[in-house]
């Protein structure tokens, strides 16, 4: 394997820490012991600036390019966005009724495939012929909103894999 920069990041598929890497998990490290690396990272990730800095956290996280895309919102280095998480409110659905309607005609068939409520005087209670009124508001209970108020996983597919910082390498020199 080549020198790497120092402060560089590679995906790694192996379960072990590297000699001379650390995982990309957002610990704290002496600026006294990595200087060179402070000089690089500084407290973008977090730290005191005095005595700690941190390397960046990967865990759950998907490494976006710093920048503007195009139509996009900028992303500064060491910015943070999104959640794992997420509860749905009344307020995040959209407003919206139905109407139920039925045949005020006699029932005469016990399925409801294909036909709609009728007036029944029997135990079948459908008939073939299309509704011709709307049943009560109150003739059908409302849904109650699904999920009690619990998030769900808004997480898009993945494969877990370690990051990994080079703590030693080559100084990147600028152009």
């Amino acid at each position: 394997m080549a020198q790497p920069f120092l402060g560089e990041i590679r995906m790694f598929a192996g379960n072990f820490q590297v000699r001379g890497w650390a995982y990309c998990n957002g610990q704290l490290l002496a600026i006294s012991q990595n200087d060179a690396l402070f000089a690089l990272l500084g407290t973008t990730y977090g730290g005191d600036g005095v005595n700690t800095f941190a390397l960046p956290n990967l865990q759950s996280r998907v490494p976006i390019h710093v920048g503007t895309p195009a139509g996009g919102p900028t992303y500064v280095q060491g910015q943070l966005s999104g959640t794992e998480n997420v509860t749905l409110l009344p307020v995040n659905l959209p407003a919206h009724s139905h109407t139920f309607t039925a045949s005020n005609n006699s029932a005469t068939l016990p399925a409801a495939s294909g036909n709609v409520p009728a007036q029944t005087t029997t135990y079948q209670p459908y008939i073939v012929a299309p509704p011709n009124v709307t049943m009560a508001v109150n003739a059908v209970t409302p849904a109650t909103p699904a999920g009690g108020n619990q998030p769900h996983t808004n997480v898009q597919p993945y494969l877990a894999i370690n990051f990994i910082i080079a703590l030693e390498g080559v100084f990147p020199s600028r152009n």
